[in-house]
């Protein structure tokens, strides 16, 4: 792993914190942001220029070394910074699992959104890179499967955990449950994509696996 300089202050995972400047310095830090984000998801970490960022961004080296500190935390604090966004669009749904009047459908359609959303190209590209560059720097890693976790996973235990006790699903091991339909639904198109980038994604039969995966889930752990 990688040492974090020690210049600035870092999150429980190592993550720096970069203080929000003002005014034109906000918007240098912005610029070198965007422009470190598209080097890095191209070339990965130890590829990417600081020379490219430095043209890309139009901020000077000094300056982005001002910000920043080096070329490690700028890459942490870039890659640190966009995770946490990742899933944001899959909160509301997670959350009415537990109430919704038909469960079968309302789980095609949560896990269709979560696929759709795990195979974008922007996501798909942020995925490779942390996969590639998770003997560098764990943190990111360990920062994503907690972000997963949070945001994903965490509801859907808690919704099994209530459906359980209302006696709609037999699921003693809400945890359990859960990676089992992340793996029956949303895991086999992930792997191929992370794998072939090249891959069609034919939206029918995205379709046609989620919602097997939900029914052979179901068939499992829903109560007759």
């Amino acid at each position: 792993m990688a040492a974090s300089n020690s210049a600035g202050p870092t999150d429980e995972y190592g993550i720096p914190i970069i203080p929000e400047p003002v005014d034109a310095a906000q918007r240098k830090r912005r610029a070198i942001i965007d422009a470190a984000l598209v080097e890095f998801l191209r070339e990965g970490y130890s590829a990417a220029s600081m020379d490219a960022i430095t043209a890309r961004s139009g901020v000077s080296k000094a300056t982005i070394y001002k910000h920043f500190g080096s070329k490690e935390r700028l890459f942490l604090a870039v890659i640190g910074g966009i995770l946490p966004t990742t899933y944001a669009d899959l909160e509301p749904f997670n959350s009415t699992i537990a109430e919704a009047e038909d469960l079968r459908g309302a789980l095609i359609t949560l896990m269709l959104d979560w696929v759709r959303i795990l195979l974008r190209p922007d996501i798909m590209s942020l995925r490779r890179l942390v996969i590639g560059e998770i003997d560098r720097f764990p943190q990111l890693g360990q920062l994503w499967y907690r972000i997963n976790y949070d945001m994903n996973n965490g509801p859907l235990v808690e919704a099994f955990a209530e459906l359980d006790r209302r006696g709609v699903l037999r699921a003693p091991d809400p945890k359990l449950a859960v990676q089992q339909l992340v793996a029956a639904t949303v895991g086999v198109p992930q792997l191929v994509h992370t794998f072939a980038p090249d891959a069609e994604i034919d939206d029918a039969e995205l379709t046609r696996v989620i919602t097997s995966g939900v029914d052979l889930f179901l068939a499992g752990y829903r109560v007759a």
